[in-house]
C-alpha cells in the first residue's frame, strides 16, 4: 500500500513535535512543510525534508501531498484550512477548531462540501492512562458515575517556546482576545471538555467562572460546570498561574473511584527517553495520533476525534462565556 503523502503547516511549538514524528511513521512520507521562519525550514531540510515554503498556500497547491497537519495560531485555521480543503487535501488540524462556533461551522462546511476526511488534534484521547479509565468506565467497575472533576493547570503562554527550542518573548496573538477566542478555557479547558464529552457524552448544559488573576483581556483561569444528558456532572478547572504542569480526571461512581493524572517526567529521565528513543507521556500520546490519522486514510476510513466533535467542544465553550456565574461579595 502506498504511503500517504503529509504535509505539515506550523513548525511552532506542537508543529516541532509533528515534524519529528512524521518522520518517525512507517506508512506516511513528510514530503513539505510551511513556516515563516527560514531558521525552522532550515531545520526540517535538514532532517530530511523534500521540499519546504514561506507560504503554506504553496504547499496546498502542491500536488504531491495527500494530507495537511496544520498546526497554526487559531486565528488562522479558517483561512489555511478552507484553502486546503478546496484542494481535496485531507486534514489534521490542532485544537480549538475554531475562535467561535461560525467560523467552526465554516471549516465543517468545507470539508463537507469538498469531501474530505478531518480530524482534530486531541492528544490525551491517545494517552494510555486516559483510555485505561474510559475503558473502566464503560465496564461498569466504578458504578453508576456520578461527579466527575477534569483539571488542567500548568503555565499557559507565559513560557514559550519557539523555534529554536528555547524560552523566547510570548507572540503577541497570544494577548489579543480576537485572535485567541479565549484564553485558559479556550486553551486548556478544550482538552478536558472534549475527555469528558469522549467519557459522557453531550453537555446538557453549562456555567462558568472566569478569573483574571494576571488582568488581561482573556481569563488566565476557568471553572466549568457540565451536566450531561446522562445524567452525570463534570467540574472542569484550568489555568494558566501555575509552574507546575497538573492534568488529571478523579470519577466517582456508586460503585468506585478513580483517578488518572498526566505529570511530566523529571529532566533526567526526559533526557534519557530522548537519547534512547523511547517515547512517553503525550510524546507517545501524540505519536498514535498521528499514526491514527494516516492509517485511516489509508483505510479510507474517517479519524476521530472528528470536525463535528471539535465544533461541539466549542459550542460548549461559548455557551460557558455567555453563562457565568455572578459572584457575590460577602460584608
Amino acid at each position: 500500500m502506498n504511503k500517504i503523502r503529509l504535509g505539515l503547516i506550523g513548525l511552532g511549538a506542537v508543529g516541532q513535535v509533528h515534524l519529528q514524528n512524521c518522520l518517525k511513521l512507517p506508512n506516511a512520507e513528510l514530503v513539505a512543510v510551511a513556516d515563516v521562519s527560514k531558521k525552522a525550514l532550515k531545520r526540517a531540510q535538514n532532517m530530511g525534508v523534500p521540499d519546504v515554503f514561506e507560504d503554506y498556500h504553496k504547499l496546498v497547491d502542491y500536488s504531491n501531498v495527500d494530507a495537511v497537519i496544520i498546526a497554526l495560531p487559531t486565528h488562522l485555521h479558517r483561512e489555511c484550512f478552507i484553502a486546503a480543503s478546496e484542494r481535496h487535501k485531507h486534514i489534521l488540524i490542532e485544537k480549538p477548531l475554531a475562535r467561535n462556533v461560525n467560523e467552526g461551522k465554516d471549516l465543517l462546511l468545507s470539508a463537507q462540501k469538498h469531501g474530505i476526511k478531518v480530524m482534530v488534534g486531541y492528544p490525551l484521547r491517545f494517552d494510555n492512562s486516559f483510555q485505561e479509565l474510559k475503558s473502566t468506565i464503560e465496564k461498569g467497575e466504578l458504578g453508576e458515575i456520578q461527579i466527575a472533576y477534569a483539571t488542567n493547570i500548568g503555565n499557559g503562554p507565559f513560557f514559550h517556546r519557539a523555534d529554536t527550542g528555547a524560552p523566547t518573548p510570548v507572540p503577541q496573538w497570544w494577548w489579543n482576545k480576537d485572535l485567541t477566542g479565549g484564553g485558559a478555557l479556550m486553551d486548556l479547558g478544550s482538552h478536558m471538555i472534549d475527555l469528558s464529552r469522549w467519557f459522557f457524552g453531550n453537555v446538557q448544559s453549562v456555567k462558568s467562572y472566569l478569573g483574571y488573576r494576571y488582568k488581561l483581556d482573556q481569563e488566565d483561569h476557568a471553572i466549568c460546570i457540565l451536566k450531561f444528558e446522562s445524567g452525570q456532572e463534570c467540574i472542569i478547572t484550568v489555568g494558566w498561574f501555575s509552574q507546575q504542569t497538573r492534568i488529571e480526571v478523579e470519577v466517582s461512581g456508586t460503585a468506585g473511584h478513580a483517578i488518572t493524572s498526566h505529570s511530566p517526567r523529571n529532566k533526567f529521565e526526559t533526557g534519557l527517553r530522548l537519547m534512547l528513543r523511547r517515547p512517553s507521556g503525550f510524546q507517545l500520546a501524540y505519536i498514535k495520533e498521528i499514526q491514527h490519522f494516516v492509517d485511516s486514510l489509508q483505510k479510507d476510513e474517517n479519524p476521530s476525534p472528528s470536525c463535528e466533535n471539535a465544533l461541539k467542544d466549542v459550542e460548549v465553550i461559548e455557551h460557558a462565556y455567555s453563562n457565568q456565574f455572578m459572584m457575590d461579595t460577602f460584608t
